[in-house]
């Protein structure tokens, strides 16, 4: 139990952190102007209002504290960040939207496929892309630098607080096991955010940070550098370099609507690969259509405004079929704000 001065703790940090990042939400929206032309609108779309959003996301504040009392993890480790990087990372995320714009203007998304083939890069063609028309794909340290906190700003502040909802089953698993002999596997893991919080919460636990982008994993290490057994690997989720059977658990977090379908279902059989028989693969994406009705003509018009050219797709996909495709089965699915939560285990 954390007490009372513990939720009020919570209650301020978290309230600052939601006016802060949906308030650079709204700046954001007011200087761009919409996410996507009026006359791109599929016919009768409808979106939750800004009140209707902040409503699902003090939910979303609510679950999370209510997982920390219930001893499923621990409080945030950076439930309060120096006001210089606060500062620092806000005004180089408005330094750059006019950059976002421009190519959200002129639907520009080449610009690293254009500069990686001069290089001669070898990175797989469905990763060279501007990805919510950000400046160099996730191929820079600039890019690095910005993600998570253009993250927080798309989700309003609630970013943070989905990713740890993979805490909850994470918890559920490793509390009948030694973690000082277990092995996690986190894949796509970017600027390694989401390790920092299950380190947190398992400093003995071997992780391993999966990803494509040797910039972001550069972030990764430095994110990770206060805890030991903490390892970084290059290389893309459908070709994971690991003996079968070699993790006792696998985390995969808001990668799929990224990857075309055929390479979602050869990262599905290599996450399957890998875990040992009696492990479990928790996977955290965006809610699909018929998640929730409400949010349906949000998902319709992201990828507009965002440049995701595999998202549609994504959100129509039968994930059971997918994943059993694999040798996977899905044993729980719980629903946090714009995300899923799914639990599997080998068939």
């Amino acid at each position: 139990m954390i007490g009372p001065a513990g939720r009020a703790a919570y209650a301020l940090s978290q309230t600052a952190r939601i006016s802060w990042f949906f308030g650079q939400k709204t700046l954001a929206a007011r200087l761009n102007g919409r996410m996507a032309p009026q006359d791109s609108f599929p016919k009768g779309l409808t979106v939750p209002d800004r009140s209707e959003i902040l409503a699902e996301i003090r939910q979303l504040m609510r679950l999370d504290l209510a997982n920390i009392e219930a001893g499923y993890y621990r409080m945030p480790h950076d439930m309060i960040e120096p006001p210089r990087k606060v500062l620092r990372d806000a005004v180089r995320f408005f330094r750059d939207l006019p950059e976002v714009q421009r190519r959200r203007q002129g639907k520009i998304n080449a610009e690293v496929f254009e500069e990686k083939r001069r290089e001669g890069s070898g990175l797989p063609r469905y990763y060279l892309q501007n990805f919510h028309y950000q400046t160099d794909g996730y191929l820079s340290d600039h890019s690095a630098e910005l993600y998570d906190h253009q993250v927080e700003v798309l989700f309003g502040g609630g970013a943070d607080a989905m990713r740890r909802q993979a805490l909850v089953p994470l918890h559920h698993h490793f509390r009948t096991r030694r973690t000082t002999e277990a092995r996690l596997l986190d894949v796509a893991s970017g600027t390694g955010r989401f390790l920092t919080f299950v380190k947190d919460n398992y400093p003995r636990l071997d992780v391993t940070a999966l990803d494509l982008s040797p910039n972001y994993l550069a972030q990764a290490r430095r994110l990770l550098a206060p805890w030991t057994r903490a390892h970084v690997v290059q290389v893309a989720a459908e070709s994971i370099p690991a003996p079968d059977a070699s993790f006792d658990a696998v985390t995969c977090i808001f990668l799929f609507h990224e990857l075309p379908r055929k390479v979602r279902a050869a990262a599905a059989a290599e996450m399957a690969r890998v875990l040992k028989p009696d492990g479990i693969l928790v996977f955290v994406e965006t809610i699909q259509k018929g998640d929730r009705p409400e949010f349906d003509g949000l998902l319709e018009l992201f990828p507009l405004g965002y440049y995701e050219p595999y998202y549609a797709d994504y959100v129509r996909q039968d994930l059971a079929e997918l994943f059993e495709g694999a040798g996977l089965e899905i044993v729980e699915r719980t629903l946090a704000f714009a995300s899923k939560v799914v639990v599997l285990r080998k068939c």
